[in-house]
């Protein structure tokens, strides 16, 4: 059951959508871009700091209440949403869980109040499915420097964002210890301010959903960085990376369950005003049996969520946890809302008929976002064997 405050702030969420996105949504996938006052008045409400404790300027939501803000906003838009998403997911996280107190200190407010913008720089055009093959390396100096080489694809706020976690191979040593990955390289994540010499955003890709979300690809030429912005240990970023992933995936479920009730909700009203053969379509058994469907399986997504994010905090705290270990459970959640969602919007396109084919009417743009989901933060193909590995290791007492 959830409590007060939950229902308080998601109700604050759903009316900010309401109000200040959904009118936009559509101007915005067509001119493939947000309004930039708009993450403004997103951090005004204190959204773009949600994950973040209070003592740094944020709300300190737990990982649940986070969630349902973020499908709430994904009704209002996907695109918005995949913004708020990496910001709040896996760059504030990893702030939070292996940031220094000063690094801590410089960013964490900015990023809370949305003046700055969080960009996550892991894929590379080798390195989607399998970022142990990346390419982009860290030099370190004598003098304590690091020197950064690479490029980087498919960065979403890469163009907006203000601070940029970029994941680079170190294969150095930090206190005689490496952190190696199957492919034998150590990996670090350095924290990169947009107007860094040598940080050049080189093209944006024209998408076929979630087409106002930037999503850029970067070249980084010998930016010079000091010590300090080192996240953690320098050989543990594949480390990081899979836990942010982790995070980032239970993000992906949310946004594909708010695209899903979205979709679900035009296609409601629709069968309820549209007639044919002297009724409502409404009154035909073949809707009918589509729009239980529907239901069901956004109700499946919702309560999978709830039931992997409730994982996740008991991992965090110390508590037993269930049979399925976090990573098990954030892809399964991703993977059964994504392709709910894809299955959703799709049926919601069936029940406008030719009208849900047209540009004029939202649920197109809805399946098009719904697809995306499928893809980012891992395919589902990824998703399977996440799970199945969890699952073997589980059943083999290897955990």
């Amino acid at each position: 059951m959830l409590k007060t405050d939950q229902i308080e702030i998601r109700a604050l969420a759903r009316e900010f959508a309401a109000k200040e996105i959904r009118p936009h949504s559509s101007h915005w996938d067509e001119k493939r871009d947000l309004d930039s006052d708009i993450f403004v008045k997103i951090g005004e409400l204190g959204f773009m700091g949600m994950c973040i404790p209070e003592r740094y300027g944020g709300l300190d939501l737990d990982i649940e209440t986070y969630l349902m803000v973020l499908e709430e906003l994904a009704w209002g838009d996907a695109s918005l949403a995949l913004s708020v998403a990496i910001h709040n997911g896996p760059v504030a996280t990893l702030l939070l869980n292996y940031g220094s107190e000063e690094q801590k200190d410089k960013y964490l407010p900015s990023l809370a109040s949305g003046s700055v913008i969080g960009a996550f720089a892991l894929s590379e055009v080798s390195a989607g499915s399998d970022p142990a093959s990346i390419q982009t390396q860290a030099i370190s100096r004598d003098d304590g420097n690091w020197i950064l080489n690479g490029t980087k694809r498919w960065v979403t706020n890469g163009d907006r964002a203000g601070l940029i976690m970029v994941f680079a191979v170190t294969d150095g040593e930090t206190n005689g210890n490496t952190y190696k990955s199957q492919g034998g390289k150590s990996v670090g994540v350095f924290l990169v301010e947009r107007d860094s010499k040598g940080y050049c955003v080189t093209g944006r890709d024209v998408t076929m959903g979630l087409r106002a979300s930037q999503t850029v690809s970067l070249d980084l030429q010998d930016i010079k960085l000091t010590p300090d912005c080192v996240l953690g240990d320098p050989n543990r970023g594949l480390h990081y990376a899979f836990q942010a992933l982790n995070v980032g995936r239970l993000g992906v479920a949310a946004q594909s369950v708010g695209i899903a009730q979205e979709a679900f909700e035009h296609a409601t009203q629709y069968a309820l005003e549209r007639h044919q053969f002297g009724q409502a379509i409404a009154d035909f058994g073949a809707i009918q049996f589509k729009l239980a469907d529907m239901a069901s399986r956004i109700a499946s997504s919702r309560s999978l969520i709830r039931t992997a994010a409730y994982t996740m905090e008991s991992d965090s705290n110390g508590i037993d946890r269930s049979a399925y270990t976090v990573p098990a459970m954030s892809a399964m959640a991703k993977l059964t809302a994504s392709e709910n969602a894809v299955w959703v919007t799709d049926e919601a396109v069936q029940i406008f008929g030719g009208y849900g084919y047209m540009r004029d009417y939202p649920v197109e743009k809805l399946m098009r976002d719904a697809k995306g989901t499928e893809i980012y933060e891992g395919t589902n193909e990824i998703m399977r064997v996440v799970v199945a590995r969890e699952i073997l290791k589980h059943a083999s007492g290897d955990l």
